[in-house]
């Protein structure tokens, strides 16, 4: 680094041309400190699971770390991939994202756990398609952003044209069914549209036509109500259709101020379901009480708002995609861990959603990692285009 102030790290690559990669070590070291604090949380809140199950107490620990390095090995894939490459190559990729949610629902590909088909068999291993998926809409969305500004600003039809297209990814996602992964796509695919410049009133009518939507389907399944009702008052029923959110509330009550201390959790002994995937926070409330909740919401907000500077850096020189890409990484991240958080506490229903980065989940914590490399390969391309757009206004002028 030029000085200790640089937020950047740059690394000369050995070329003719003599170029450099720049990687922005702000959003690294706030991605890292997230992952770190998950990887210390699953190994906590999974041991009595993982010796009960294996006798290997640190079972999850060890494929969370190689989870961790296979989403490194990804994002610096992504990192590869030129962001104008992965414009022409939306509409491909929208056409891929199709065909996996449609196979995930064929009886013998898709593969079922707990009566949710969601998974593909890859290697052995079970890939949640919806991960992948939501990563590819939302990139055809930036393109689309781009390729029909004028007619998003201007016109009902060109935002009903993209919430059209996210309101059949998402009947592909309630078939699965994975209301969570169609809430967090629809909320954040319109987040972008509306970002990009879809005007105030049209956005306002179709937020509530959503609405409605969304409240006819949940209210349309005995399962999804059943949620709804339960999450209003889990007491009702602590030992049956409560349970998983009382034990959660528990968990968070008794972390109070600095937590029970690491690993001394008492709700992660076999009573709270699911404790080190979608209810990683409430263990983590409860060891580490407020302090490590506000550490954890600090680290949320700062890589959010690192993705909206990245992609204001890349707004500001030209780079409309990778500025929608990057603004929409922070969105989805917001999302996501705005609905987890609001879960474990009990103020929405339980939609089975991870928490971003830090939970147990092969496809989430790849996919994730792979979209970070995506938005530094954004911040590369900026700072390179902001560097040469300079560059060449000194040379101008001293050509005068």
């Amino acid at each position: 680094m030029s000085t200790a102030a640089s937020t950047e790290l740059n690394f000369v690559r050995s070329s003719a041309h003599g170029g450099s990669i720049r990687i922005d070590g702000v959003m690294v070291a706030l991605v890292l400190g997230l992952v770190l604090l998950g990887l210390v949380m699953v190994t906590s809140a999974s041991i009595s699971i993982a010796s009960q199950a294996s006798g290997e107490p640190f079972l999850y620990l060890e494929r969370q770390l190689i989870l961790t390095l296979l989403g490194a090995g990804a994002a610096a894939l992504v990192f590869c991939v030129r962001t104008e490459q992965l414009e022409r190559a939306s509409m491909p990729l929208l056409v891929f994202a199709t065909v996996l949610l449609v196979l995930v629902l064929v009886p013998g590909l898709g593969h079922a756990v707990n009566g949710s088909r969601r998974w593909l068999r890859v290697a052995g291993a079970n890939f949640q398609v919806s991960e992948l998926v939501r990563v590819i809409v939302l990139i055809y969305v930036a393109s689309y952003a781009v390729r029909r500004e004028k007619e998003l600003r201007t016109t009902f039809r060109g935002l009903a044209r993209p919430l059209a297209l996210l309101a059949c990814m998402g009947a592909l996602l309630l078939a699965e069914p994975d209301f969570g992964a169609a809430t967090v796509l629809f909320a954040s695919g319109f987040a972008l549209l509306f970002l990009a410049g879809a005007r105030l009133r049209y956005a306002l009518g179709m937020t509530l036509i959503a609405v409605a939507g969304f409240a006819t389907l949940a209210m349309s399944s005995s399962y999804r109500l059943r949620r709804l009702t339960t999450f209003l008052d889990p007491w009702a029923d602590p030992y049956n259709s409560g349970f998983q959110l009382t034990q959660s509330l528990i968990a968070i009550g008794r972390g109070e101020w600095f937590g029970v201390g690491l690993g001394a959790s008492v709700q992660k002994l076999f009573y709270l379901p699911e404790a080190h995937t979608d209810f990683l926070f409430a263990v983590l409330a409860e060891e580490l009480g407020l302090a490590g909740v506000a550490l954890t919401l600090a680290l949320f907000l700062g890589i959010i708002w690192r993705s909206l500077f990245i992609a204001r850096l890349a707004a500001g020189v030209g780079l409309k995609f990778g500025a929608y890409l990057a603004a929409g990484f922070g969105l989805w991240l917001g999302i996501q861990a705005f609905i987890n958080i609001g879960v474990n506490m009990g103020v929405l229903p339980t939609k089975g959603l991870t928490l971003p980065l830090m939970s147990y989940g092969r496809s989430s914590l790849i996919v994730a990692m792979a979209w970070v490399g995506l938005v530094l390969r954004v911040y590369h391309e900026a700072t390179h285009e902001a560097r040469g757009g300079a560059g060449a206004r000194v040379r101008a002028e001293r050509a005068a």
